[in-house]
């Protein structure tokens, strides 16, 4: 009961209408739009070595031809939405690998997307409900208490640092009754955080030359515990002849609300970032996280007509196409890995763009990461409700970076970097430091950021 209330007090507070009644309707909807989807699938299995679960499973269920052929058969009434259709839905990164290497241009993750829509809004009686139920309260909380407001990110940071100092975070992770549960793991996610104190100001001018004008989207994840990120795209942005707006009522971009089915919440959290943007006279609305970034981008070419008063640009796409001639930098004589997230090669198609920007830089020795086309596992809250997987594709990922011998990889999504950093924990207690950061981050320090 307590997570029912929760939701409502949340619908509540971003404007929405009882989901109760539009029920019927969103199924219906729902349905339409997976047989439309689903029906130009020719099933020429051309996905299947691109898909990380079936390459994991080796099961027809869990590849995007099999997950295609299950919610068709869902939708036209065929088969049943039980336990097992639903765990093979939820085993899906949405890593959209799959759409890529599609001949017929299939567009996997909407199939997904309004696949999870169906679940979420059938009153269908599963047998994981009570596990469901756990993993949901969790989110419950966070939604309740940050998305729905999101200036509680910059409250709330000062007692994340007093909680890791203390020793708390590490402490609960040993306790009985919090080991093996998602918030231990969302424990052993959570990095250290530096700057607890910092607050944003509106406007940063630009130093110099004004070129511009840009507006920076914070995200959820990066304005809690990485404004370090965030801090440096300012830097560079200014330093780039941009003044940068930092809109108060921006909030969450809606990305794990429509990734989990929840598309009334998602439309309603883009209409209040539209509306946070909308009297800025800007170039641009820049993200920092390519998952943030990714959805924002293809939320506003689905409704042109009420997009974003500015063009939404990940900050490698910004970058690159800027003057970089009265830039200096200082030399970095190390060996720099770039991971690829999926939100920035599969859907933005721009996964070339964090090498060009590295190589402004002296000495620098860039490689990539290999496997970059497959997930690293992280995926949203992935980690969190199919941790085997996660785990399995993280390990292949610290076994590449390891062979390496880099000294930092970059990476441009948040939620990348915290599984990937987590995971070379162990390999930084016997000895292998390895910085996880954004290609933004690593620009701004030769640039000399304070």
């Amino acid at each position: 009961m307590q997570y029912k209330r929760n939701n409502r007090d949340i619908q509540k507070e971003l404007g929405l209408p009882n989901q109760n009644q539009n029920d019927d309707t969103l199924i219906e909807s729902a349905r339409a739009n997976l047989l439309a989807e689903a029906n130009r699938c020719v099933s020429c299995g051309l996905c299947l070595p691109h898909c990380p679960t079936y390459r994991i499973t080796l099961s027809e269920a869990d590849s995007p031809r099999g997950r295609i052929a299950m919610i068709s058969g869902v939708a036209n009434e065929r088969i049943p939405m039980n336990d097992r259709f639903k765990l093979h839905i939820d085993r899906c990164l949405t890593c959209r690998a799959c759409e890529v290497a599609c001949p017929n241009h299939v567009a996997f993750g909407r199939i997904i997307d309004e696949a999870r829509s169906l679940v979420s809004v059938s009153s269908v009686d599963l047998s994981e409900k009570e596990v469901d139920q756990k993993k949901r309260g969790l989110r419950a909380v966070l939604e309740h208490v940050f998305i729905a407001k999101p200036s509680r990110f910059d409250l709330i940071r000062p007692f994340i640092r007093l909680f890791q100092i203390t020793g708390l975070q590490t402490g609960l992770q040993r306790l009985g009754f919090v080991k093996g549960t998602p918030f231990a793991l969302l424990l052993s996610k959570l990095p250290s955080v530096h700057r607890y104190r910092y607050k944003w100001r509106a406007v940063y001018p630009a130093v110099g030359v004004q070129r511009g004008a840009v507006a920076l989207f914070l995200g959820c994840v990066a304005r809690l515990i990485d404004t370090e990120t965030n801090l440096a795209a300012i830097f560079v942005l200014n330093h780039l002849g941009y003044t940068v707006h930092i809109p108060r009522t921006q909030t969450c971009c809606g990305a794990l609300y429509q990734h989990s089915g929840r598309m009334e919440e998602a439309k309603a959290l883009i209409l209040q970032n539209k509306q946070a943007f909308a009297d800025l006279k800007i170039d641009a609305i820049i993200s920092t996280a390519s998952g943030c970034g990714a959805h924002l981008v293809e939320r506003s070419a689905q409704q042109p007509m009420e997009g974003f008063s500015a063009p939404v640009m990940d900050i490698n796409q910004f970058l690159v196409e800027q003057d970089w001639s009265d830039v200096s930098f200082a030399p970095l004589p190390k060996k720099v890995a770039v991971h690829d997230p999926c939100t920035l090669r599969n859907v933005l198609r721009a996964a070339s763009l964090p090498y060009q920007l590295l190589s402004h830089i002296p000495e620098i020795e860039v490689v990539a990461l290999a496997g970059n086309h497959q997930c690293c596992g992280a995926a949203g809250t992935y980690f969190l409700d199919q941790p085997e997987i996660a785990e399995s594709l993280l390990n292949e990922k610290i076994a590449a970076l390891t062979r390496l011998h880099a000294r930092y990889l970059v990476t441009s999504n948040i939620g990348c970097a915290l599984h990937i950093a987590s995971g070379l924990q162990h390999q930084k207690r016997q000895g292998c430091v390895i910085e996880v950061l954004h290609p933004v981050t690593l620009l701004a320090r030769q640039m000399a950021i304070p």
